[in-house]
Order: structure tokens, then C-alpha cells, then sequence
């Protein structure tokens, strides 16, 4: 049971929202635009407010989706690990050729389930670190480092090498975003140049 609820997990994680709604709505694949990732952030910048809640929403869904699997199915194991799962699926999608996103929602959505302090602190480092630098790569890497900081600090908690791998996953999906900066051209969020990555929907048709 334990197996394939991980892989269901897994499959959850897999579905592509901003992949979906750039293709229905709008003609594009969203990895042809703006930063590239099929995430909320992008969807934002390239589509505009309503589909990036909408694609904020499933992928936080997404997660809390998986987490809550061993609750549904009585299972005795540790929900953070099948939310991670789907954080999994989420970056490396099988409906998506593996080329997904970058993990934040996803993994707030885990965490919603699994665990709520540890939530307030990652998410809280996330939005602190963004507004103090205004870069979101930034923001979404200190995710992972304050959640493997807490870890070994608390005594109640043992997750201590899911986090190391799970920040050092973080630090290679935001490796383009990290070049970037090195050479200087990485965008912050209050970049007024990021307005004109903007897409209407295809044929004047449904908006979000």
C-alpha cells in the first residue's frame, strides 16, 4: 500500500496546471515564455492574475492531495512523505516530458497537511526573503534551507536528509535563475519589464 500510494502521489503531483491552462486558454506552452516554468509565478507574469490563482490553487491542492492519501486510506506513515511525492511529480511531471516547476506550491501544500509550524515558517522565510531582496528565486531556495535549519534544531523532528535533498533540489531547479543573477540579468518581481511578457488568451476567447 505504502508503494503505490507513493506513486500516487506521485501522479498527482504530475498534472501540469499551468501547462494545461496555458495550451486551452491561451494557445502557448508556457515553457516557451517568461522564465520558462510552468508555476505560478510564471503563469502570473505571462497570463495574468486569474490563472495564476487558478494554477496557485490545483497546485497547492496538489500536494495536500497527496499528503492526506495515508489519512483517507488509514495508512500508519508519515504524510510529508507523499506530499513530497507529489512535489516530486510537480518538478518532473510524466504527463509533461519531466520539465515542470520549480516546487513552492506544491510543497505548501504538502506542508498545509503534513505540517501546519512548519508551514508558517517556510512560507513566512519565503515572503520575508522576497520583499528584503525582491528576487523570488531567492525566496522559493530559502523554503528549503529554513525548513532543513528548523529541522535541526528541533529534537522533534527527523527529517534532516529529506531537507538537505530537498534544498539542494531547489538550488538545481533555480540553477538558471541563479546564472542569471551572477551575470546580473536575472529580473526582480517589481521589474516593469516583466509586464511585456504578458499574453492574451488565444481568439479573444474565455479569460480567466
Amino acid at each position: 500500500m505504502f508503494s503505490w500510494l507513493l506513486l500516487a502521489s506521485y501522479i498527482i503531483g504530475s498534472i501540469p496546471t499551468a501547462l494545461i491552462i496555458g495550451k486551452l486558454v491561451y494557445g502557448i506552452d508556457i515553457r516557451d515564455h517568461g522564465s520558462k516554468n510552468p508555476g505560478a509565478t510564471n503563469t502570473l507574469r505571462v497570463l495574468g492574475e486569474k490563472s495564476a490563482a487558478f494554477v496557485l490553487v490545483i497546485d497547492l491542492a496538489k500536494g495536500a492531495l497527496a499528503a492526506a492519501l495515508p489519512y483517507f486510506f488509514q495508512l500508519d506513515a508519515e504524510p510529508l512523505y507523499f506530499g513530497l511525492a507529489a512535489v516530486v511529480g510537480h518538478c518532473f511531471p510524466i504527463f509533461a516530458g519531466f520539465r515542470g516547476g520549480k516546487a513552492i506550491a506544491t510543497t505548501a501544500g504538502a506542508l498545509l497537511v503534513a505540517n501546519l509550524p512548519l508551514l508558517a515558517i517556510a512560507y513566512i522565510t519565503f515572503f520575508a526573503v522576497i520583499f528584503l531582496t525582491k528576487y523570488v528565486f531567492f525566496g522559493s531556495i530559502s523554503v528549503g534551507l529554513s525548513l532543513l535549519v528548523v529541522d535541526l534544531m528541533s529534537p522533534k523532528l527527523d527529517f534532516e536528509l529529506i531537507f538537505l535533498l530537498f534544498f539542494f533540489l531547489l538550488i538545481f531547479l533555480h540553477r538558471s535563475n541563479i546564472r542569471n543573477f551572477i551575470l546580473g540579468i536575472e529580473p526582480k518581481i517589481n521589474d516593469k519589464n516583466l509586464s511585456k511578457d504578458r499574453i492574451p488568451p488565444k481568439n479573444g476567447g474565455i479569460k480567466f
